[in-house]
Formats: C-alpha cells, structure tokens, sequence
C-alpha cells in the first residue's frame, strides 16, 4: 500500500533489541569484548529478539521520539553443556588420586547430590555414574572438588550458577552481579546521550515475586523505569545504538561464563512518527 503524501501519524510504538544466549552456550558466545551492543545487530533475530529491521536505524523515513529506556532481564533456569567436559580430581578405593571426566551438565548434578549428602561425598566410577561405596572400582569425590573443577575450567558455570546449583536463584544472582557491574549508553548519530550504571535503568517488566524462585530487574510495572527529562530525538536514517559495558576484568571473565537460556533487552520507549498508508 502506498504511502499517503504530507501526512504523518504519531504512535507510541517503543524500539527494542535483544541480546541472547541459547541452552547449554555460555555468554562468551556472544561477548567478545567488554560491551554488549544493541540495535547494532539484528539479522536473524526473531520477533521476541527484536523489532528493528535494519541495524541502527529506523525503518524507512520514520523518526522517533524516546522517552524512557529500560534494561529487561530474563529469569529462566539455566541449562549446562552436555558436550564440555570437565576433569574433577578424587580418591580412588586405593587412597591414589583419581580424576574423573564428566560433562558439565552431569558435574552439576553430582554437585547437587554431594550438597544433599549427609557428608558432601559422592561415589562415583570412572565415567562419572553414582556407585556404592562397596564397589571396588569407587572414585571419592566431595563437593569442594566438584566446584574447584568447574570454577577451574573456562567451560563451567558463572560462580552464582555454581554456588545455587543452577536452580532459580541463580537467575537472581547474575541479575544483581549485572546490574550492579555494568554501564550502559545510548549514542544517537555518534552523540553519547546518557551513560549510567545499568541499576539506573530498572525495567519495568517481567515476572515478580518476593521468593528467591523469581527474580526481576525493577518492580513489573511501566512506571517503574527510568524516563528521560526531555525527550531525545532520534531522526529519519540516523544510527543509534546503546552499549553495556563490563568495566571489570574479573566480573567480565565470571560473567562469560553464564550458562543460557538468558536474554537481555533493551527498550527505548516513545513515540514513533511515520508516513500514512
């Protein structure tokens, strides 16, 4: 259909782009550096990733008029490498030290069973599964050695997905180690338009509960995010992007190892102005 000539309508139509790691891959995936970038790449992106078309500009000639940004979080359990392996050091029946060789999932779950264990001690065989302590083939193995080899490795879990054993109060973990370490910026046409810590900008969405099960970056609410004092203007094929930058090398290297699923969005909120068909 065409596009009716001199006339523009306003609607409130927000922008958001995504950042996503998939089941069993780890952020490194996706973090090269230190920055997270978004609106800079978003071919092959579904609709849940992102609603742009073109990267770092609006579509066609429209213009936008942002009025709050927001930083949203998923809060989904995350799901280890089944393929990765790790190396845990143990005891043998013999009193020799022994390693066993087992993928990350499966590390995890031994972590799990030795943290249940009366004495944080599991048996296991040469290939990691559970035996007796009466079979003569028994690896020992603790709960200590189990976590030193995953935090060992560059293939294990970010340290709040080794310390809560993966369950949802590792989401909540890594949201506050996020939040709390990073900066985030909006540049529009190579202009830096604000740039605060991440906690500046709450989300105002998602899930919500005062359990540890949920966890969420601001209270569900669309008031309850961060608006700008005027609004900022994003004109007809001007780039823009925003960043979120890791500024610690040691939060970026435990950060990299966060296991998915895990989407980060951000959301600039506004007013889109585009021609009328």
């Amino acid at each position: 259909m065409a596009i009716v000539q001199n006339i523009r309508e306003k609607v409130h139509l927000p922008i958001y782009d995504s950042v996503a790691i998939r089941s069993e891959e780890q952020m490194s995936g996706v973090l090269s550096s230190s920055t997270l970038k978004f609106f800079v790449d978003v071919q092959g992106k579904t609709k849940l990733e992102t609603n742009l078309q073109s990267a770092s500009l609006l579509p066609h000639y429209n213009t936008f008029e942002a009025r709050a940004m927001r930083v949203v979080i998923s809060d989904l359990p995350p799901e280890f490498s089944s393929e990765d392996e790790v190396e845990i050091e143990g005891e043998n029946a013999d009193g020799q030290e022994a390693t066993v060789n087992v993928s990350v999932a499966d590390a995890m779950a031994l972590l799990e069973a030795a943290n249940d264990s009366d004495d944080g001690e599991i048996f296991v065989n040469e290939d990691g599964e559970e035996v007796d302590e009466t079979d003569t083939e028994r690896i020992l193995i603790t709960a200590a050695d189990i976590e030193e080899a995953l935090q060992e490795d560059e293939k294990g879990p970010a340290p709040e997905q080794i310390r809560t054993n993966g369950n949802g109060g590792s989401a909540a973990a890594f949201i506050g180690k996020f939040v709390f370490n990073t900066v985030t910026s909006l540049y529009v046409g190579e202009k830096l338009m604000i740039e605060m810590p991440t906690w500046f900008f709450p989300g105002g969405a998602g899930t919500y509960s005062q359990s540890t099960s949920v966890a969420t970056h601001g209270e569900p609410s669309p008031a309850a995010t961060f608006r700008f004092a005027e609004p900022i203007f994003i004109d007809k094929q001007q780039n823009f992007r925003v960043e979120i930058e890791i500024p610690d090398s040691d939060v970026l290297r435990e950060l990299k190892k966060t296991y998915g699923p895990l989407f980060i969005w951000v959301v600039l909120d506004g007013y889109m102005t585009r021609g009328v068909q």
